[in-house]
């Protein structure tokens, strides 16, 4: 029998629930906490832990809010559950035509506050959400078949209208991967992989989304696409949900009373005994069966069999891409070594032809000085040669390359060279050059061929 845990504060579980737990009976059991001071009651049934929230002997806990504590429907959501999913939706049928949304919302009071209610008039049925898949589990298997102004309801979960199946799913695909890989379509409401008994993935899974176009957008981007979800490249396939009851069946008040049930309800169930017209159609129906078994198997066998070849062929496709790319990097790296070696080179050559350059333009311009000097040079000595020219008097370096060898002659009269080097600087009647003859009077007067010597020795 299922159970409901729920914890109770300590120091109120007298208070509150004193004559509620003296009225239940054997149907719970108690346990402490010592290390939270809380109270743990074990109650045979969900419904029975409604009942004890919702009915009028927990008025004392409203009376204890000064000491911090609320009983409220939260406490059957699961830790980490979202609140008014699609998985919360009722579907309620069979209601009274003159049912109105007051009288539909307090059908469902006692179990919290609803976040959608619906209602077809017309057609008699309607659609309410609440808080959490467990108060809609309470709900369901209270108001199932309960009478309603001469109506016996129908209480199912509504159809999960935006919710897909996922299978290839990879051994290392969680609940949170799923959900986040999803949520980029639409806010996701609920994601799950489906395991085995042993907790062991079974390749496939379940997403339900908050909204129809964010579950056709998934569905449609990912049968045109291709989506991964882990770094192996196993797409995973997507396709709608198959929704099957498999907790209310088909009940015999549903069954349709026409005259094939009549029919099919005449004989009750028994054994076919061998040698009869059923025992060999009977055989001929588990033959077919058999036959379809074990194409089925064959199948599975030959898509395990195509599934593990691929997988092999996969990895070492794997192996021999990452070493593609291996290579293709090194090439990379070694062009672009290449490239830069060519640039460096060239940067060197730029290097050496500009220094070839400055040098060169260093040498023509010491060229230029050197032949900008050398005709300075010779500027000013033919200006000396035209001032000496016009003073009647010759070059002192001239003169004593010219009268070197009357200089060696005359080495036994000093008096004689002295007077040949330096000329009296006379008058206007002194004789110039008196060993030199044919060279005539000069016409400047005696001052101002002095002026003329001391500008002459200036230049020099």
């Amino acid at each position: 029998m299922p159970v409901c845990d729920f914890f109770i504060v300590e120091e109120l579980l007298h208070v509150s629930f004193h004559l509620t737990l003296d009225a239940m009976g054997p149907q719970f059991n108690g346990k402490e906490t010592k290390t939270t001071g809380d109270f743990v009651l074990q109650l045979s049934s969900a419904c029975t832990a409604v009942e004890i929230l919702t009915s009028s002997t927990c008025t004392a806990i409203e009376d204890s809010q000064k000491k911090g504590f609320k009983a409220n429907l939260a406490l059957l959501r699961r830790p980490g559950e979202k609140t008014y999913t699609q998985r919360c939706r009722l579907f309620v049928g069979n209601l009274p035509a003159d049912i109105t949304d007051d009288d539909f919302k307090r059908l469902f009071a006692k179990y919290g506050e609803p976040g959608e209610v619906f209602i077809n008039k017309g057609k008699g049925f309607g659609f309410i959400k609440l808080e959490s898949r467990a108060l809609a589990e309470i709900a369901k298997a209270e108001l199932d078949d309960t009478p309603m102004r001469g109506r016996q309801l129908r209480v199912r979960f509504a159809t999960h209208a935006a919710a897909l199946s996922v299978r290839n799913l990879s051994p290392y695909v969680s609940n949170e991967l799923l959900e986040e890989a999803f949520s980029q379509f639409g806010p996701v409401e609920r994601a799950v992989v489906i395991v085995d008994d042993r907790g062991r993935s079974t390749g496939k899974g379940i997403v339900e989304f908050a909204s129809k176009p964010a579950a056709r957008k998934a569905f449609e981007r990912c049968t045109e696409g291709v989506f991964l979800l882990t770094t192996t490249p196993r797409p995973v396939i997507v396709e709608p949900l198959e929704q099957l009851d498999d907790e209310d069946g088909l009940p015999e008040k549903l069954a349709q009373k026409n005259p094939l049930y009549q029919k099919e309800r005449e004989t009750p169930p028994r054994f076919a005994q061998p040698g009869t017209f059923e025992f060999e159609y009977s055989q001929r129906w588990k033959s077919l069966d058999e036959m379809e078994k074990q194409q089925r198997d064959q199948v599975e066998k030959n898509m395990k069999d195509a599934k593990d070849k691929l997988e092999s062929e996969m990895e070492d496709a794997y192996h021999e891409h990452q070493a593609n790319l291996l290579r293709q990097d090194l090439m990379r790296r070694q062009e672009e070594l290449r490239r830069m070696e060519e640039l460096h080179n060239q940067e060197m050559q730029k290097r050496k032809e500009m220094q070839l350059r400055q040098e060169e333009e260093r040498r023509r311009r010491e060229e230029e000085m050197m032949i900008r000097q050398r005709e300075m040079e010779e500027q000013m000595r033919r200006q000396r040669e035209e001032n000496y020219s016009r003073m009647g008097y010759m070059d002192p370096r001239e003169r004593d390359m010219r009268m070197g060898g009357a200089t060696t002659m005359n080495m036994g009269d000093p008096y004689a060279s002295a007077a040949q080097k330096f000329p009296p600087l006379g008058g206007g009647g002194g004789i110039g050059y008196e060993a030199s003859p044919g060279v005539g009077q000069p016409a400047m007067s005696g001052s101002m061929m002095g002026n003329d010597m001391v500008k002459m020795l200036q230049v020099e």
